[in-house]
């Protein structure tokens, strides 16, 4: 395609995805109370040749030529990217510091189970050659590990938020054992991208590399940073020139992680964490979000919802496949949490709450296996058994959450429980007064 009739396309499928993304996402908040975020995972499965590409297969060729996926990988790169930068300015330390015995017994609960899980699946899944040419078997156990492991963490928090659990026991040990759990399932699959297809010298370079960047930002990035929390503060807003700065260094991160041999999610995350909090941190949020939640993810689903056919389990072993790893999925995720709050000392809808949210695995869950897929770890048929379970599992969080705990927080007027200085930020998106950069650093 020439380069006009690339732009011609482009802007076609931005509409198309943009649009149904919305729709879908309306349609399953009004009807099924289920956040935003999950009816754009679907309306990307059914842009893709699972649905539409069954039922239209060349209207779907002709508004989606192959030529123009490379421009949707971008964008979809760029899109998880900045949304892992997001997710990085609202990781809150302070989580740790309640409920830090049950946090680290559910995470680390909610952690070894899948991994338990994935070295009885992991030989069964290679015999029958859903993992790439190649891959050995510990390579193949520690992916199957970190995608049966991860937390979808921002579905996590928003139903926290959503319910006003932020400041309750549950939401502090929710968040800080979710915090814990995605830490280790990214650590993890660094090791794997690390120790993939380029010998010892690459991984080496991978680990090296990617180790010095992140102690770099989790040390020294916060005093480093803080000039941009000075100059947001004493220009009184985010300026073009400090937004501008802010999207270079993140495009830097990105950049360092990816020629490291890791991800570019990474550099996001990182940079995120490291960012200076209190008005520069939310300021930044308020700015980027809208447009990467409405724009670059969608292209993100879109991309993924290409690579997922679902006609490829096609037969009744293989949807006997997809059942045994959702089902194990599920019982190691859900029930090893629930089973450590429960032995930490927390009563019963608590755990329940607490396995049901950290169950869920949503967008965090396709970044991996969108990795996995273009590194060449996993098959098509694989790919698109994740992709199901993602989607199952998150669509249980909310009615699961509401039907186990929900009822109870309502009875003891927890839900809502806002107090006053809260009632202000809730309806004017922001702190009424941010602390200085000085009283942070005291």
């Amino acid at each position: 395609m020439s380069p006009t009739e690339l732009s011609v396309a482009f802007f076609l499928q931005m509409f198309v995805i943009v649009a149904a993304c919305r729709v879908m996402g309306w349609l399953m908040k009004r009807f099924f109370d289920q956040p935003q975020v999950i009816g754009e995972m679907i309306a990307g499965i059914v842009l893709g040749p699972s649905l539409f590409g069954l039922l239209a297969p060349d209207l779907q060729h002709l508004l989606f030529p192959k030529d123009t996926k490379s421009v949707l990988y971008v964008g979809a790169q760029l899109g998880v990217g900045l949304y892992m930068f997001l997710v990085g300015l609202g990781f809150r330390t302070d989580h740790f510091k309640s409920n830090a015995r049950s946090a680290v017994a559910v995470s680390l609960s909610g952690m070894i189970a899948p991994f338990l899980v994935a070295i009885g699946l992991t030989p069964w899944l290679l015999n029958l050659g859903l993992f790439g040419t190649g891959i050995g078997a510990g390579q193949a156990t520690l992916f199957m590990g970190a995608a049966i492991s991860i937390t979808a963490f921002p579905v996590l928090a928003r139903i926290v938020q959503e319910r006003g659990l932020s400041k309750t026991p549950l939401g502090s040990l929710s968040l800080s054992a979710g915090a814990i759990d995605d830490a280790g399932a990214w650590t993890v699959l660094a090791i794997v991208l690390a120790s993939f297809g380029g010998g010892a010298p690459l991984a080496m370079k991978a680990v090296i590399g990617g180790g010095l960047f992140a102690f770099f930002m989790l040390t020294m990035g916060p005093r480093v940073l803080a000039p941009l929390a000075r100059w947001a503060e004493r220009e009184g807003r985010i300026t073009p020139p400090l937004l501008a700065t802010v999207i270079a260094l993140f495009m830097l991160s990105a950049w360092a992680m990816d020629a490291a041999g890791l991800h570019s999610v990474f550099g996001g995350f990182l940079l995120g964490v490291a960012m200076p909090r209190g008005m520069l941190s939310h300021e930044l949020k308020k700015q980027l979000e809208p447009f990467t939640v409405a724009l670059l993810v969608p292209m993100f689903f879109t991309f993924s919802g290409l690579n997922t056919q679902l006609s490829m389990v096609n037969s009744i072993e293989l949807a006997a496949v997809a059942g045994v790893i959702l089902a194990g999925s599920i019982l190691a995720k859900g029930g090893a949490c629930w089973a450590a709050a429960r032995l930490t000392g927390q009563d019963n809808p608590t755990a329940m709450a607490v396995g049901a949210l950290m169950n869920a695995r949503g967008l965090m869950e396709l970044i991996i296996i969108n990795i996995g897929l273009q590194k060449g770890i996993i098959g098509p048929a694989l790919f698109s058994m994740l992709v199901i379970m993602a989607l199952v599992t998150t669509l249980m969080a909310s009615p699961l959450f509401e039907l186990v705990y929900g009822r109870k927080a309502r009875a003891s007027g927890m839900l809502g429980a806002l107090n006053e200085e809260e009632e202000t930020v809730a309806r004017s998106g922001a702190p009424a007064a941010w602390p200085s950069v000085r009283e942070r650093d005291a």
